[in-house]
């Protein structure tokens, strides 16, 4: 039936598979799963709803837990078992299920033509009040079982099979979340060992390959992973027939770009498919290495996804696995700035597509983690560490002594974010504000060196160093004064002998700060010199970290690892951001994507046709170096 879903208690869905995907890491053999705390499921839920019926109506209940059904009304009750047709008379009636169970988060489905369950229910847990209960568009039908994710699947052959180092080396033309088939012809084999590889070197590397399997023996499978090369050693071509079998979710195409400039053509192409491949249930990290829920991560996937997917339940499902349930004993990650990358998410959210009921719904857990930050301040107000949380901001040489100052730009950023919120939701908060600005003096105070013209990275070593991080935040987040703002674009950002940036998660920011600054002409040369050069590396998906001045023979190095740099990371997909807002000039004016305004810049292309989502619709815009058209099929201001 239309409109109806399987329900739970809001949060569980994520929090169980969340669990499932932040312990499904594999490691040449061994399991390795989230080293932070990983939130569980309500193990025992009640479901209630009550109709006003004017005729006799009947319903059937569906779930995956033990239970029954408890139907009341005026003058009794009576209880029904799970799976059996029950038909009530007119009248008032309320409809309650209690579900339990151990394994996975309890659910239900209630099928019927009045009956039925949707978005109206309402969900307990016995010692909350009553709250709406959560759904996915994705299951709708009773045969379902929302504890299994079922993604569809693509057969790929190879484009090349080769024998070498003794073996047979499948490629496939781009990487796969793939599961490798494997036929084995041979008539008395003792069967095949197959490792897989984001990179020719890694699957010929018998001892450092991340993934080697034995196919299952029924189905002839291995486990799904990333690949995008697969060896079989000890083996001649004519015996083996390998096969990919790419999952993923199959999210509609709602954007396209093309231009003039081949470069950037390949560059938007392989960012789209980084970045499809790094989104499932949730966003994730990366596909090979990891295959984590990140919260910093994820906050540069809701930019992407804004311009490319437009699809605000995956931004959901990612905000409420990562945050939890209260209370807080430990950081998002244990990080302390993807904490507070997860409020500004919620922000982003909002604006993006407008979904005010489920700012409402997270609006506790961002007052609570707050109030957790909160907690450790120090003598001048600022967010410092405790024992165990990991102060990152970036793979960079900085100064990490005390208080870091890019954490109190992305605290006081935070405030910002809280002021803004509550506001939305009709709430009077003057405090946060005031607590903005409290903390925007102490910054200023603390590090802002005069005569460098910047901001240090901290002051409780003496070291006064000065790096590109806490800068670039203080004009993203605008600190920074207009005559600050300058002095650091020309002390720090224009400055060669302040270190370059080499990861795509902290180029982000820098280029989101330069084209914020107009400096649209540094940003578009950037855009194809650094992911250009990945690609002049021979990659097929955007990495993890970029050096360009790394030699090539330890482009894949990271964490001291052979082959420990991931090949296919979502952070790495940016260019389609600012390729979509900035230089075809889309940005949006209003709370949901409904209004916009298209401004491009057409001076740095010959030409260029590029299709975007808008509410729920697309806008096309086409520059043919002489006349530049918009057309729009959705309702929406342009």
């Amino acid at each position: 039936m239309e409109n109806t879903f399987w329900i739970w208690y809001p949060g569980d869905f994520e929090l169980y598979h969340a669990m499932k995907q932040n312990f499904s890491r594999v490691e040449r053999g061994f399991g390795w799963p989230a080293f932070w705390k990983s939130e569980g499921f309500r193990n025992r839920v009640a479901f209630r709803r009550t109709y006003e019926l004017k005729q006799e109506t009947s319903f059937t209940v569906f779930s995956n837990a033990v239970g029954h059904v408890l139907v009341t009304w005026e003058n009794g009750e009576k209880k029904y078992p799970f799976g059996k047709k029950i038909t009530v008379a007119p009248g008032k009636v309320r409809i309650s299920i209690h579900a339990g169970c151990v394994e996975a988060f309890p659910c239900a489905y209630v099928q019927g033509e009045v009956i039925h369950s949707d978005k109206t229910w309402k969900a307990e847990d016995y010692s909350q009040p009553l709250v709406p209960v959560g759904v996915c568009k994705y299951f709708t039908k009773p045969g379902q079982n929302p504890t299994v994710w079922e993604y569809t699947e693509k057969e790929c052959k190879p484009v090349k099979i080769s024998e070498i180092n003794g073996g047979v080396l499948a490629e496939f033309e781009t990487e796969l979340t793939a599961a490798v088939y494997v036929n084995d012809k041979r008539q008395k084999s003792s069967g095949v060992e197959v490792f897989c590889g984001e990179s020719m070197d890694e699957a010929l590397d018998l001892e450092h390959c991340y993934y080697s399997w034995q196919p299952d023996p029924v189905t002839n499978r291995c486990p799904c992973c990333a690949v995008r090369f697969a060896f079989i050693p000890n083996c001649k071509a004519e015996a083996v027939e390998i096969t990919a079998f790419y999952q993923y979710v199959d999210f509609p195409k709602r954007a396209s770009f093309k231009c003039s400039d081949k470069k950037l053509n390949k560059i938007w192409e392989v960012a789209e498919h980084t970045f499809r491949l790094c989104s499932g249930i949730f966003f994730l990290d990366g596909v090979k290495r990891d295959k984590w829920i990140w919260s910093g991560d994820a906050y540069q996937s809701f930019f992407v996804n804004q311009y490319l997917l437009a699809d605000p339940d995956i931004d959901q499902r990612t905000l409420l696995a990562l945050r939890g349930n209260d209370p807080m004993t430990r950081h998002i990650n244990t990080i302390m700035d993807y904490s507070l990358f997860w409020i500004l998410g919620v922000l982003y959210h909002y604006e993006a597509y407008g979904d005010l009921e489920f700012v409402r719904q997270v609006y506790p857990k961002m007052c609570s983690l707050m109030e957790f930050c909160e907690e450790q301040l120090d003598e001048n107000g600022f967010l410092v560490g405790r024992e165990n949380d990991w102060i990152y901001i970036d793979w960079a040489d900085m100064d990490k002594t005390g208080a870091l100052c890019a954490e109190q730009m992305l605290f006081a950023a935070c405030w910002q974010t809280m002021a803004q919120v509550s506001a939305a939701l009709g709430e009077e908060n003057p405090e946060y504000m005031e607590k903005y600005e409290k903390l925007i003096g102490q910054i200023r105070k603390f590090y802002w060196d005069q005569e460098k013209g910047a901001f240090i990275d901290s002051f409780e070593s003496g070291k006064r160093n000065v790096t590109r991080h806490a800068n670039i935040f203080a004009i993203l987040f605008h600190i920074a004064t207009q005559e600050e703002q300058e002095k650091i674009l020309a002390n720090v950002i224009k400055n060669d002998a302040i270190p370059a940036i080499t990861t795509p998660y902290f180029n982000f920011f820098e280029l989101d700060m330069l084209c914020q600054t107009g400096e649209l002409e540094l940003v578009f040369n950037k855009i194809r010199d650094y992911w250009g050069g990945m690609l002049d590396r021979g990659a097929v998906t955007f990495w993890e970290e970029f050096d360009p001045e790394a030699p090539v023979e330890t482009q894949y190095d990271m964490y001291g690892d052979r082959f420990g740099k991931s090949l296919c990371h979502a952070w790495a997909a940016s260019p389609i951001y600012f390729l979509a807002k900035y230089f075809m000039g889309l940005k949006f004016t209003g709370v949901g994507g409904k209004e916009y305004v298209v401004e491009p810049h057409t001076e740095l292309f010959d030409s260029f046709d590029c299709t975007l989502p808008v509410a729920e619709g697309q806008v096309h815009i086409v520059w043919d170096g002489k006349e530049l058209k918009v057309e729009k099929d959705a309702e929406a201001a342009c």
